[in-house]
């Protein structure tokens, strides 16, 4: 069970970050943090699709095999694609590639690299016809190695303007899971630091309080 640590209402619904394992957390939609070969070998990307089951895998080298035809990479750094849930607690997958700051040529230009992986993440779930709930882990950390800190503060300039923004995504939940305890560290500083500058109301304390759901 994950246990939540920020919420945070903004004008078309809650963000709420909680520390614990993704692959239980029910939603419409939920995010894998995928390469560009869509071959979950490794981390988080490689446990949520065991946990799918193997027709998650079968379907990403279906995918891999088709866009190569067209003499693409399975998914690009920046890019995201739509399966089924299969076995994991979603109606629909996002497999979004973010940055891999293990690698030099991406690192030095991961912060327009983060952006441009949720902008993906963003376009794909306007086309989801089940979208009020979404669940994911913050794009980059993991094996990919983005910085914590900078990382948790993007994570929150990037997807708390989305749900206040002037244009109503159709999301009334993003639940942001992690289970790095260094990742929560920095966001807990992050969010102390500079909660009264970002998008919408903090929610914490009354929901710790029984006083909001």
């Amino acid at each position: 069970m994950a246990d939540v640590v920020i919420v945070r209402e903004c004008r078309h619904g809650q963000v709420r970050v909680l520390f614990g394992d993704i692959i239980g957390v029910e939603a419409d939609i939920m995010v894998i943090p995928a390469n560009n070969r869509l071959a979950g070998r490794e981390g988080l990307d490689e446990r949520m699709q065991v946990a799918a089951g193997p027709k998650l895998r079968e379907r990403c080298q279906d995918i891999a095999k088709e866009r190569r035809l067209l003499n693409l990479q399975p998914c690009g750094v920046g890019e995201a694609v739509v399966t089924p849930g299969y076995d994991l607690p979603a109606k629909n997958l996002i497999h979004v590639v973010g940055p891999d700051c293990r690698r030099p040529t991406q690192d030095n230009f991961r912060r327009e690299m983060l952006r441009n992986s949720y902008q993906a993440l963003f376009n794909e779930v306007n086309e989801l016809k089940d979208r009020e709930t979404i669940v994911l882990p913050p794009l980059g950390m993991d094996v990919f190695a983005y910085p914590h800190r900078e990382g948790a503060r993007m994570t929150m300039e990037i997807i708390l303007p989305w749900m206040d923004g002037d244009v109503d995504p159709g999301v009334r939940m993003v639940l942001i899971v992690t289970h790095e305890d260094n990742f929560m560290n920095n966001m807990k500083t992050v969010y102390r630091e500079s909660e009264d500058q970002f998008p919408g109301v903090d929610r914490t304390r009354e929901y710790r309080k029984g006083k909001f759901q």
